[in-house]
């Protein structure tokens, strides 16, 4: 780890209408706190929070972007790098949910593969802040999990590419001692 406190970076993003619930979600899980009034986030907010999964130590950094329509524009720039999103709606506001498939189209056209979880912001209640917790931590070690696929997928296809290199590269030699040549 050599300097830092942990193994893996992970980069969330939360989404979602106006209102749902995002940042109080985020405090809950990032500062196990709860406020009852909110003011309406402009832009952007993050937290980060260091987790241990499956024996790694995972720093997240969790963005809540601002759910309004006028900054569609600007939050559109904070998917680069993101390993995975939370789109949340709130359960009494029908319209938050209808826009679900908005969010999961402003996913496909600003993230190539991302891992994707849908939550529900319910009456808060002292099982909200369990619910939170194990939520946000099924969610990294999917991240998790994801990462490490891909990292095999790329090491196979490594392995796969060095010996098709090593092949070609002994076809090569022998060919040079034959005096023969490719053409």
């Amino acid at each position: 780890m050599a300097g830092k406190d942990y193994n893996h970076l992970f980069k969330l993003l939360i989404i979602g209408d106006s209102n749902v619930g995002k940042s109080s979600l985020l405090l809950r899980f990032a500062d196990n706190s709860f406020s009852g009034s909110y003011i309406t986030t402009i832009g952007v907010d993050f937290k980060i929070r260091t987790v241990d999964i499956e024996g790694e130590r995972v720093k997240l950094q969790i963005w809540d972007t601002a759910g309004q329509e006028r900054f569609r524009t600007i939050t559109s720039t904070y998917y680069r790098n993101t390993h995975g999103v939370i789109i949340v709606y709130d359960v009494t506001n029908p319209e938050s949910f209808v826009n679900v498939k908005r969010w999961l189209n402003e996913i496909s056209q600003n993230c190539d593969s991302v891992c994707k979880i849908l939550a529900v912001v319910l009456l808060v209640t002292v099982l909200c802040f369990w619910f939170c917790v194990q939520m946000f931590m099924a969610f990294t070690r999917m991240v998790l999990r994801a990462k490490k696929q891909s990292q095999n997928r790329a090491e196979r296809e490594r392995e796969r590419e060095k010996d098709t290199v090593n092949i070609n590269a002994q076809r090569d030699r022998d060919r040079r001692k034959r005096g023969k040549k490719c053409c």
